[in-house]
């Protein structure tokens, strides 16, 4: 099958690295990644080492038949990475967001003018960005994938390719499940600058706890409960993690982060039905300083020869 990896940092990369063993995948990517992975190959270390040669390009020209497209891109960068694919999509082409946060589908449906079909998506696994044409494997995990006809031949493409394809019954619930544990470990793993693991830290507890009650609360409004013990699921799950979470790996190159789809998105949803998040909205507004300052150390960035 065809298979188009969008947006091919750590995860994409990762998940174009395991679907090439039976696929035809493309990965469009950075330039220097691009061309580091066409000069030596793409090379993957960690709890999985392979090196592969894989097609690798900075721009696709041409979309075949039943083709699927996994959109991997931070959420900010959606509709510039859509914009150019938009004229090349056939009705039989399958978009799969796998991004975090809330209303990525959305934001992708709008930039391709409901060419195509595009399905939520969200990834369990774990990746760093290394250097260019270098991944680090860091966590396995599965896919979930929103219901519709084409998800049963989607999910096992990944089930075959070694990402565990499932199909949710409510993928509503699944995205806020994530969504929860991602407004917990990424802002504040990223303030501190630790691994994932230090988000058990007992310190932590109350800050944690007040960021989970207010992300309750909001998904209160969408109708949702869980009966779920966040603060033992993230313990149990992420505390013995090495990774990095994507925001602090975003904060250290300069990049925009997904602070405005996760928990900047809670507090304006909140605010929509009265609920003041406080907690939500501070942990916004310092990522978005770190982000501010992060960019007008790029040059020194640049020059300490750190990975875009």
């Amino acid at each position: 099958m065809e298979i188009i990896v969008l947006g091919a940092g750590a995860i994409g990369s990762l998940y174009g690295a395991k679907l090439a063993a039976t696929n035809e995948v493309t990965l469009v990517g950075r330039p220097e990644h691009v061309a580091a992975i066409n000069s030596h190959g793409l090379r993957i270390e960690g709890i999985e080492s392979q090196s592969l040669r894989i097609r690798a390009v900075a721009a696709i020209e041409k979309i075949g038949a039943n083709a699927l497209i996994l959109l991997t891109t931070k959420v900010p960068g959606t509709t510039a990475a859509l914009a150019p694919v938009a004229p090349l999509l056939r009705d039989d082409t399958t978009i799969l967001c796998l991004q975090n946060g809330l209303g990525s589908e959305r934001i992708a449906r709008t930039a391709l003018g409901g060419r195509g079909i595009v399905l939520r998506g969200i990834t369990q696994f774990g990746a760093i960005f290394k250097s260019p044409g270098v991944i680090q494997y860091m966590a396995p995990g599965y896919t979930i994938i929103e219901p519709h006809l084409r998800s049963d031949g989607v999910a096992g493409l990944l089930t075959a390719a070694g990402l565990d394809g499932r199909v949710s019954p409510n993928i509503v619930r699944d995205i806020w499940h994530k969504l929860v544990i991602n407004c917990v470990v990424n802002p504040i793993t990223a303030i501190l600058g630790c691994e994932v693991g230090g988000i058990a830290n007992p310190e932590l507890a109350r800050l944690k706890q007040l960021v989970i009650d207010e992300c309750l609360g909001v998904a209160a409004t969408q109708g949702l409960s869980f009966e779920v013990d966040f603060m033992r699921e993230i313990t149990e799950v992420f505390g013995p993690s090495h990774n990095i979470a994507s925001m602090l790996q975003d904060v250290r190159r300069g990049n925009a982060t997904e602070i405005d789809y996760m928990n900047g998105a809670v507090a304006a949803l909140g605010a929509d039905h009265g609920a003041l998040c406080a907690v939500n909205q501070a942990l916004t507004a310092i990522i978005k300083a770190m982000e501010a300052q992060s960019r007008s150390l790029l040059p020194e960035k640049v020059f300490e020869s750190q990975p875009t």
